[in-house]
């Protein structure tokens, strides 16, 4: 997991964790992540991108429609993250104390 500012784009903090990035056949991700550098990052990795394209790009790129729709078990984490009152209003001012409330209670979800 990677705590980026609020209001960071998504490719921008793409680009801080490309080197950590697990061995992978493909990459699911919303249109946020939908830049050139990015694709041919993860095709120098041997990663399939599963990204839907912007809507201002000229030229659409194909992506796999029936895998896509798994990103909702993704978004489902980040919701069941936000159930938690301490993560949803960030009541911490510190990121690492921040990140230790989301990792705690993602690993209770997890279990439960």
């Amino acid at each position: 997991m990677l705590l980026s500012e609020g209001q960071m784009s998504d490719y921008k903090g793409a680009a801080l964790m490309i080197d950590a990035l697990p061995p992978a056949r493909q990459l699911l991700a919303d249109k946020g992540y939908d830049a050139d550098w990015f694709r041919q990052a993860l095709a120098a990795r041997s990663i399939t991108a599963c990204i839907p394209s912007k809507s201002n790009r000229k030229e659409k790129i194909e992506y796999d429609r029936v895998l896509y729709r798994q990103r909702h078990k993704i978004e489902n984490m980040f919701g069941r993250l936000k159930d938690w009152r301490r993560i949803h209003t960030r009541y911490d001012r510190c990121a690492h104390t921040f990140m230790s409330a989301i990792c705690i209670a993602a690993t209770i979800i997890f279990w439960l």
